[in-house]
Formats: C-alpha cells, structure tokens, sequence
C-alpha cells in the first residue's frame, strides 16, 4: 500500500504544485483547506474545484468564527494589502499571527485520523524573510514535535522550502498542470489586482519561464516574456 500524505492546500499556485508532485510521487492524497477569515476565500473555491475534478478526498476546517483570533493582518482586516515583493518591510502587513502552527496542528490531527505518516505544507524560499512561519527552523520544531505528540508519529516537510516560485513554477510546468485552476492574489476580487505580494512574483515565475499567465489581471507589471 502506499503512503498517505495530507497535504494543506490553500488553493495557490505553491500548494496546487505541490498536491500533484504528491500524486506524482504515488502518495494517497488528503488535502485540508482553512477558511480563517482571509479576504481572498476565493482561493478556497479553486481548491474545492481541483479536488472535485481529480477526485482528491478534500477537507475544508472552519475556523472563521473563533472570534477573531486569526486577525490584526491585512489578510483578514480591512487594513489595505500592501504592494511589492516579499522582501519588502511593509509586506510584514500580511503575516497573520501564528497561522502555520495553527494549521500544522489541525493537519496532524487529521493525519493520525486518517492513517497518513505525513503531513506537507507550502512554504518556499520566498517566505523567508518575511514569514517566520515559513522558515526552516520553524519547519524543523514542528517536525519535531509532530512527531511525538501523538501514539503515532506525523512527519511535517515543507518539500519547496529551499525554492522559490519560479522553481516552484519549473516543476508545475514540467508536470503540465493548468495554472487557471488556482489563485494566488491576496484581494479577493474578479481579476487578480497585479501589485500585492503575492502577484508581483507569480507574474515574475510566469515572465521568467517566458509563458502567459493565465488568471485575469486588473493590471500587470511584471513583463510576460
């Protein structure tokens, strides 16, 4: 029998990677999304499609209404999402406090429910410098921990942890995947807005692989080839 893997999948172009290297790699698949209250939900949706469409047992955990414990981000506030690239200071603006453990947590739990050794998140080279959450070290307790919290031991990989998106993007390429099925801007809005964070370096992944992006841009400031 294979090994299973639950893979937290927020619907990002990261995560969808990263839920077909999974398949790819001839693991059971269980994708978990969270609704925490973020302003672009509609990432949830996309998920929801790809895993309708390939059959991936899928789970969605409400967690909007723990009274707001998941806020003080411009993620989940009304605060304005900033523009640019990660690296940037102000894009300190959309850490949401504690979310990765959160998740991890919830993720193994629904692991050991479903008999899966592992769990992957999409944490990348990119996240670094402005996530703690998303850094090596924080990757490395976790794991730690996981596995000895419970009878029987969760493993927690951040697979793309030492790539950035436009490797990230290599590999989805190289699979053939359909990049219209996901969202990756932070607002949540018909077209994606082209400046946040988020846009800025998935255009960038697109224009360096010299392919078009397909989702809708309001603008995009990053040339496609």
């Amino acid at each position: 029998m294979s090994q299973s893997v639950v893979v937290i999948y927020s619907g990002g172009m990261d995560s969808f990677t990263l839920l077909h290297r999974a398949r790819r790699d001839g693991y059971r698949v269980h994708a978990i999304s969270f609704d925490y209250g973020q302003r672009h939900v509609r990432e949830l949706t996309a998920a929801r499609a790809v895993c309708e469409r390939e059959g991936i047992p899928h789970r969605t955990v409400d967690l909007a209404g723990l009274g707001g414990l998941l806020s003080g981000s411009a993620l989940t506030d009304d605060t304005p999402v900033p523009e640019g690239h990660y690296e940037e200071d102000t894009m300190k603006a959309t850490v949401v406090p504690n979310r990765n453990m959160i998740l991890l947590s919830l993720a193994t739990g629904y692991a050991v429910t479903v008999g899966a050794d592992r769990v992957w998140f999409g944490a990348h080279g990119g996240d670094h410098a402005i996530y703690p959450d998303c850094r090596p070290e924080f990757v490395e307790k976790m794991d730690a921990a996981c596995r000895v919290a419970n009878y029987e031991p969760v493993q927690v990989e951040a697979p793309y942890l030492a790539l950035d998106k436009t490797e990230i993007l290599s590999e989805g390429l190289a699979m053939g995947l359909d990049y219209s099925q996901t969202w990756t801007c932070y607002n949540g809005r018909e077209a994606a807005c082209g400046r946040c964070g988020s846009c800025v370096e998935r255009l960038e992944a697109f224009a360096h692989h010299g392919v078009s992006d397909p989702l809708p841009y309001e603008t995009r400031h990053v040339p496609e080839a």
